[in-house]
């Protein structure tokens, strides 16, 4: 499947599953969706549980918590990240506080997905990476996968979470096969298959983070995108990097990260997204403060440039296997 045929298999396994679950937002009944992640499941399950709503993502996400507070398990879209602004003090006021301020009572079982990153043409309003907002606010789980079938088993678990969830979606993996080698995916919007993804239910741990390759030399941490453009880095340098892609970035699975960095001794993270006060700011002084005495060269950052997201610019401003490169060895030769 691709990703977008696992997100959607996914939302399918759930909606057949449970009662309880709906699916709404900007297009996604009639038309499917803007990148086609919920394409015909309005026609399976009728337009009571696969529905369209307005132009109004504050009303998108405050409806989803008055439906989780009195039992069901809202699937909400945003149509792209870069969007869900009017909603935040939907989303930090009332859905990442809702059991604390009610001791319990309520909780907020709804899942908010949304398309992040760059890669088409998008600009300043259709490629942003606002991860670090959302890891920022207690009460949140917050999740980006890189594959289909992480992002499959990812996507039931987070249905089925009673907590919050903010499920990222990079939206340069949605179709085709990336190759972290070049700029651009070989085949942008193709049907090629990226993964193989079971048909039927199956969760990956909302906790996990996954070693999608082991070494010795250099802990590699990176997430979406990102894990893809540092497997070609570390090809193109020939380093014996072990990288970790994430997932979960909120909660972190920081026990794997560290057993990681006290056998390699050095630590590189590499994101999307702005590099001042980033995700990978926080990685940064957790790894300093569970793994100093084994570190034997300072924590390397390859980020999104501090600037408004350039639109002419955008392949200059997503880190590289170039740029991941020379971090790479600066952070060896340390």
């Amino acid at each position: 499947m691709t990703m977008i045929q696992a997100l959607r298999s996914a939302m399918d396994v759930m909606l057949e599953r449970d009662d309880s679950v709906v699916v709404y937002g900007q297009d996604v009944g009639y038309f499917g969706g803007v990148f086609r992640c919920t394409e015909g499941l309005q026609a399976r399950y009728g337009r009571t549980r696969v529905f369209d709503a307005p132009i109004s993502e504050s009303g998108i996400v405050g409806t989803a918590v008055g439906m989780a507070a009195y039992g069901l398990r809202p699937v909400v879209e945003v149509q792209f990240a870069d969007y869900v602004y009017p909603a935040l003090d939907q989303i930090m006021s009332e859905v990442a506080r809702l059991r604390y301020r009610s001791a319990g009572d309520f909780s907020a079982a709804l899942t908010i997905r949304m398309p992040c990153g760059g890669g088409i043409y998008g600009g300043q309003t259709h490629s942003q990476s606002p991860e670090a907002l959302f890891v920022h606010t207690c009460g949140l789980r917050t999740v980006m996968p890189s594959n289909p079938y992480d992002a499959k088993g990812l996507l039931i678990a987070s249905i089925e979470s009673n907590d919050p969830v903010i499920f990222l979606e990079p939206k340069r993996l949605y179709n085709g096969p990336f190759d972290g080698h070049h700029d651009r995916p070989l085949v942008p919007w193709s049907r090629h298959a990226l993964g193989e993804v079971p048909e039927g239910h199956y969760r990956v741990p909302l906790e996990s983070a996954s070693i999608v390759r082991a070494g010795g030399a250099v802990t590699v941490l990176a997430y979406g995108t990102m894990v893809f453009v540092a497997e070609a880095a570390v090809q193109e340098t020939g380093i014996d990097a072990e990288i970790i892609d994430l997932r979960s970035l909120w909660p972190l699975d920081l026990e794997t990260i560290v057993a990681s960095v006290e056998k390699t001794g050095r630590c590189l993270i590499v994101h999307e997204a702005t590099r001042t006060s980033g995700f990978g700011a926080e990685l940064a002084a957790l790894v300093q403060e569970h793994c100093f005495w084994h570190l034997e060269a300072p924590i390397e950052r390859v980020a999104g440039w501090d600037t408004p997201y350039p639109h002419a610019q955008e392949w200059s401003y997503f880190p590289g296997p170039q740029r991941v490169g020379e971090a790479l060895k600066k952070v060896m030769e340390g």
